[in-house]
């Protein structure tokens, strides 16, 4: 999902773009397992560049509660190797990180300041690839995204989901005590490259203005459907769906390094998800 805003992004920006791992949309991509530190150190060595973005990460939070093992394999040794690599290299590293690694106990949004807890293992796995990252080089910025969204039909989480459910029932069962931040992955990768260009270097918060209950957010669909008369959005509590992992009661996050630096030019979530169905509207 963020990989194609991201490569869509650097293209406009005429950018010389070596693209690692899986195929985004048919396009071929050059095979690179950030769990092997040889495929990693050949890769870099023959492309040599000046700035990586390390998107590559086990996303499956109820996987991870499962595979524990397999969580910090991808997200913290193979953080490690990239780590490693761009030491090796002097490139400037880009990691994506998420407000899971907060318990989700604050009321009030969470800052670049506080201090990451969290109660998952998909949580813990990226947080420990920061500390990496923070621990490691000087070079480098952290950005922690909410609940992500983009990609449309390669978007396998909540937005889209929603999108398809509309089209074929007329009530929805939806979460109200679960809230977060939603974040477009292209607001992201367009606002991610405007705060890497400044070299201020560090950890910072980058998710859409506002925050919302993942009720408010269908609802929102429903209404950017034009389905306000037809599909019911109906409030549950969470207790109706257990999951393998826990998860936080809030992931909601500002960002507050952004605003301080006079760059947070991140649009609402609500006027990024009209936007988003509006140039999505004749798709599948």
């Amino acid at each position: 999902m963020l990989g194609s805003a991201v490569i869509d992004t650097l293209r406009a920006d005429q950018c010389e773009i070596v693209a690692t791992g899986r195929s985004v949309r048919g396009e071929a991509e050059l095979p690179m397992d950030v769990q092997d530190w040889g495929s990693v150190r050949a890769t870099f060595g023959e492309h040599e560049p000046d700035l990586v973005l390390h998107l590559a990460a086990e996303t499956n939070v109820d996987l991870c509660e499962q595979e524990p093992d397999h969580a910090y394999a991808c997200n913290a040794f193979g953080t490690e190797n990239i780590v490693r690599a761009c030491g090796e290299q002097g490139a400037v590293m880009v990691y994506v990180s998420t407000a899971n690694v907060f318990d989700g106990e604050k009321r009030e949004p969470y800052n670049e300041y506080d201090t990451p807890n969290s109660i998952n293992v998909y949580g813990r796995s990226k947080h420990a690839g920061e500390c990496i990252v923070e621990r490691s080089l000087d070079r480098y910025f952290i950005f922690r995204a909410g609940w992500m969204v983009g990609g449309w039909e390669i978007d396998k989480k909540f937005v889209y989901t929603m999108v398809q459910l509309c089209r074929e029932q007329n009530e929805l069962r939806v979460v109200d005590d679960r809230f977060g931040s939603p974040t477009f992955t292209a607001d992201f990768a367009t606002h991610m490259m405007a705060i890497v260009n400044s070299g201020r270097f560090g950890l910072y918060h980058l998710a859409n203005k506002g925050t919302a209950s993942r009720w408010e957010i269908a609802r929102e669909i429903v209404k950017g459907l034009g389905k306000g008369g037809e599909v019911d959005v109906v409030p549950i509590s969470s207790a109706e769906f257990p999951l393998p992992a826990p998860r936080p009661r809030s992931e909601m996050m500002k960002n507050l390094k952004l605003q301080l630096l006079g760059l947070d030019e991140m649009p609402h979530w609500k006027d990024a998800l009209r936007d988003y169905l509006e140039e999505n509207k004749d798709r599948k």
